[in-house]
């Protein structure tokens, strides 16, 4: 009797877990709504929309956006890479809010920082080194809005990974996005440098 007793709890507590996996709780489970479809990705929305700071040559006249998030090892190794081309290009890191909390802190600091890039490279030293990365200081509320604001135009373009980068082809002019980490020769290749 108790194994069956057992059996048809385990069942049953199956297929609620099963329920709740396919129907969604709260609010919007109520809501007939369905999520809207990604925008289309546009170096113009990112210019209105985006905030970050820029790293290279300050001119450029096809600047390479770079949606990252301070807690990312693939975005330290993009970080990394793009160093040796940043005499031919400006990149503009936009820092998001995606893996933890301290990835708004942290991306709320870099941009608050008075020199942003010795503070990404500090930064970033620190997540190779598996110490955590910079601690967040100072006033940093209007940055953290910044922060949810970028998040908030990555997942509009319905981007699933990080770091993503986006550009226009440096020879044809093309808009060109890649979403995850690359060698030093393979982002030049794909920037068209």
């Amino acid at each position: 009797m108790r194994l069956h007793l057992l059996a048809a709890l385990t069942l049953t507590f199956s297929m609620v877990l099963v329920g709740c996996k396919d129907q969604p709780t709260g609010s919007a489970a109520s809501s007939s709504a369905a999520k809207p479809a990604p925008q289309a990705v546009s170096i113009a929305a990112i210019e209105a929309g985006a905030q970050g700071f820029s790293v290279g040559v300050p001119m450029s006249a096809r600047p390479v956006y770079v949606f990252f998030d301070a807690q990312c090892p693939h975005c330290t190794a993009l970080w990394e890479a793009a160093k040796p081309l940043k005499s031919k290009t400006r990149f503009v890191w936009i820092p998001v809010g995606i893996l933890n909390a301290a990835s708004t802190s942290q991306g709320a600091t870099l941009l608050a920082a008075p020199q942003p890039e010795v503070a990404m490279d500090a930064h970033e030293a620190s997540m190779r080194a598996k110490a955590g990365g910079i601690t967040a200081t100072g006033n940093i509320e209007a940055q953290k809005v910044a922060i949810e604001a970028n998040t908030r135009l990555l997942n509009s373009f319905g981007f699933g990974s990080i770091p993503t980068v986006v550009a226009t082809h440096a020879q044809t002019g093309a808009l060109i996005t890649q979403e995850g980490s690359m060698s030093t020769e393979a982002l030049a290749s794909f920037l068209g440098l």
